[in-house]
């Protein structure tokens, strides 16, 4: 196989920032190399040392001045709502019932479903985003347009047919039986194929009866290796209508525990309002509370204490994620640059070394992937992105003044966006929209 060898500015982390300083927990090369075949990393460090270990026909693609990070990763969003983006509503529930639900029911229709899919990949190669954690809806045809296209562009993808039996239009509707048949037909024909990893999906405690979360817990069972994604905690009036709807449990979080689902690979979007006891469980658990910044804004439901899971005495793992279409951006820098003013207004601080951790091998450890994903080691997938941080003329000219790669870093992600994004590589191939 032909050799490439990518030269630039490298930037990837070993491990979660715990300061500004802590120059241990990252890997930078003001002139490296990366030296890629096959789809993974072979070699990576100096440009010098790499070159004189790379044939010497190897094709060569200089990106200097820019900076080359891993691909970024986003742990929550819903494919289906594309169209969804930016809708006026007061809150979640009243936003799920007059825009997205009926929305979601166009995906019955594969041609559709597909045509969609070609968007929402072009939307992620666009943003540098290389792997995403997405929500298909309840019609197995949309999973299947979903997964065609991920294979079709090589990209490492979960995703899962939402399972949803009740409180939803009868379009969007399954029942116990079906969410678990087609699941399981999705798994059959999607998990493992090329880059796919299927996710158990039930959308969420409201819109699933007990009976539908036995087949979601028997799922589980059967597919212990597989992700588990759902929604908790987002909003006050949804925390009250399923303790009314699951009487018996203690909490929220205690209906997931009850059927099995809160373990080391379950996404839970949003955890906002999360109770200590909760907040146990899920550390106790292994669980992931996924942090979507712009969509928590929009949508009024919180402030998410990123900071205070990681310092509890049991701490909680986090992913950070865009949460399309709630969210307001595709853009994980935009969601990293509205997840630092969360923080300010909770009188945290978030450095740009630790904003751009969650993006990178966060992420990939919140998907338990970072043997594959994230980073830019040797023998990981070559999925990685080239930032410009001088992509607009207003960045430009801050650059002028900028002396850190510090600043460089909190100047892509408060100003920066899909502008910002010179090059996707995906498996080692430069990546073009389609469109």
């Amino acid at each position: 196989m032909t050799q490439t060898l990518i030269r630039g500015r490298l930037l990837s982390f070993l491990r979660r920032p715990e300061a500004i300083d802590d120059t241990a927990s990252y890997r930078y090369e003001e002139d490296g190399g990366l030296l890629v075949e096959d789809g993974r990393i072979v070699a990576v460090g100096s440009y010098a040392t790499v070159r004189a270990t790379a044939p010497d026909d190897a094709e060569e693609i200089d990106h200097r001045p820019h900076l080359i990070l891993p691909g970024l990763i986003d742990t929550h969003l819903h494919f289906p709502q594309m169209q969804v983006i930016g809708s006026y509503a007061a809150n979640l529930l009243e936003w799920l019932n007059v825009y997205t639900f009926p929305e979601e029911c166009r995906f019955v229709e594969s041609e559709h479903a597909a045509r969609i899919a070609r968007h929402f990949y072009d939307e992620m190669i666009r943003q540098g985003t290389t792997t995403a954690a997405a929500y298909c809806s309840v019609h197995k045809a949309s999973a299947d347009a979903y997964f065609a296209e991920a294979l079709k562009r090589g990209m490492c993808m979960i995703g899962g047919k939402v399972m949803m039996d009740r409180n939803a239009p009868q379009g969007l509707l399954d029942t116990p039986e079906m969410g678990y048949d087609e699941t399981r037909a999705v798994i059959a024909e999607w998990h493992g194929k090329g880059r796919n990893h299927v996710a158990i999906t039930p959308r969420f405690a409201i819109t699933s009866t007990p009976a539908q979360m036995e087949m979601a817990a028997a799922l589980a069972r059967e597919f212990p290796d597989l992700h588990i994604q759902t929604h908790l905690s987002e909003n006050h009036d949804e925390i009250r209508f399923t303790s009314e709807l699951y009487p018996d449990a203690i909490d929220y979080t205690d209906v997931y525990a009850k059927y099995g689902l809160l373990g080391r690979k379950s996404l839970f979007g949003h955890c906002i309002h999360l109770s200590d006891r909760e907040a146990d469980a899920m550390s106790e658990a292994g669980a992931v509370a996924v942090h979507c910044p712009t969509s928590n804004l929009f949508l009024g439901s919180g402030l998410f204490p990123l900071k205070a899971l990681a310092r509890r005495e049991k701490p909680v793992r986090v992913g950070v994620a865009t949460d399309v279409g709630g969210g307001t951006s595709y853009s994980m820098l935009k969601t990293m640059d509205e997840a630092y003013k969360i923080q300010q207004l909770l009188g945290e601080r978030l450095n740009p070394f630790e904003s751009f951790y969650h993006m990178t091998l966060g992420n990939a450890e919140a998907l338990s992937l970072a043997d594959r994903i994230g980073t830019l080691e040797v023998g990981t997938d070559a999925d990685f992105v080239v930032l410009d941080a001088s992509a607009t003329p207003a960045m430009a000219l801050k650059m002028e003044v900028v002396r850190s790669l510090t600043d460089e870093l909190f100047l892509l992600q408060t100003v920066g966006d899909d502008r910002a994004v010179r090059e996707t590589y995906v498996a080692g191939k430069a990546m073009k929209a389609a469109l």
